[in-house]
């Protein structure tokens, strides 16, 4: 009894006072009591080297303070990394929603400048060209039937070619001065505006029911 006074104080069974530096060594069991945790997770940690066993006079133990050391070292590990995913989830989040934000922000510039008429779309733009090309086509359709009858008259090739000259400098003149009608892509738009705002597929019929 001297000898186990000497390194510690022992009542009841429970041990008071230890001298500093006294290894000691624990099982599996108080272990689990310690952490609330069962055996095989004790164990878990101890196949991967989370903590360690070692091999005593009596059998394998855990060395109390190491274990207890590398159990709060895991614990801490697993807090920060659980934090900075947390952060970067955040991050992300934040990311996402200053995007879609500036997302929404182009989206209405643009069609802030469609509505005034800066901006076209491509689909409008070919919409036009058609209305110039059917102004052309429809003036050199008219240029027979305003050519017919003044040079029925005409029997001198170098007067009929002039002629058809002047005449076809009035049509280019007329394109030249070609505008497309405002109004008209304006009613292009907005039209085109109200049918995308139009519920898609069987959205309706879902309200019906």
């Amino acid at each position: 009894m001297a000898r186990t006074k000497d390194i510690a104080v022992i009542k009841d069974g429970a041990v008071y006072i230890l001298k500093a530096g006294t290894p000691i060594y624990v099982s599996t069991t108080d272990v689990c009591s310690w952490t609330g945790k069962t055996k095989q997770w004790v164990g878990q940690l101890a196949n991967q080297g989370t903590l360690e066993r070692v091999q005593t006079e009596q059998g394998q133990f855990f060395r109390a303070g190491d274990t207890i050391k590398a159990y709060t070292e895991m614990l801490e590990a697993r807090a920060e990394k659980e934090d900075r995913e947390l952060s970067e989830a955040e991050q992300d989040k934040l990311k996402s929603e200053a995007s879609l934000k500036k997302s929404k922000a182009t989206v209405a510039a643009l069609q802030a400048l469609e509505m005034t008429g800066k901006m076209h779309r491509s689909e409008d733009v070919a919409a036009m060209t058609e209305d110039l090309v059917y102004a052309i086509r429809g003036s050199l359709l008219a240029l027979p039937g305003r050519l017919a009858v003044d040079l029925a008259d005409m029997d001198d090739p170098a007067e009929i070619s002039e002629y058809i000259r002047r005449e076809i400098y009035k049509v280019m003149d007329e394109l030249s001065r070609y505008e497309y009608d405002p109004k008209k892509y304006d009613e292009r738009v907005r039209e085109r505006l109200k049918f995308d705002a139009r519920p898609r597929g069987g959205e309706e019929e879902e309200e019906g029911e």
